[in-house]
């Protein structure tokens, strides 16, 4: 089978495959197809260099989908930062005191936006703070938020 492979696939199907992989990366926008389309244009490329086997083109086909994606992960690709749950999640965000704070015991507040999912919380605070007073958000440790007043 490889036999037959080595005589009939020439340098340029490859770069038609890379142009076609490259065209439906256009259509995914997934950035996988991406370097699968190099790679093939790159080994195209090579086999009209030099007349290589079909063996070794699928070797270095392999090789080069491997860098391309390699470098994509490495340098290209955006990650996403997600806050939910850390310490610093929506600090300075603002709310009411529904139920009054003491330093020794919590009430709970209900926030303008939504913090974490919910707009009330229970809320705890160094200094006494009365029910109606404005808040802020100054730590977040788990599910315990700390406020200050305003």
């Amino acid at each position: 089978m490889l036999e037959l492979l080595n005589d009939s696939v020439l340098w340029w199907h490859w770069i038609v495959i890379g142009l076609v992989l490259l065209a439906a990366e256009m259509m995914t926008g997934t950035f996988l197809l991406l370097g699968l389309g190099i790679a093939a244009i790159l080994v195209g490329a090579v086999d009209l260099l030099s007349n290589i086997s079909f063996t070794t083109e699928l070797l270095l086909w392999l090789v080069f989908s491997v860098v391309a994606m390699g470098i994509w992960f490495k340098w290209f690709r955006v990650e996403s930062v997600s806050r939910s749950g850390q310490s610093n999640y929506r600090l300075d965000t603002l709310g009411t005191v529904l139920e009054e704070i003491t330093p020794h015991q919590r009430g709970k507040v209900a926030f303008d936006v939504p913090v974490l999912g919910n707009t009330t919380w229970h809320a705890t605070a160094r200094t006494e703070i009365p029910k109606g007073a404005r808040v802020k958000i100054v730590q977040v440790t788990g599910q315990l938020i700390e406020v200050e007043q305003i």
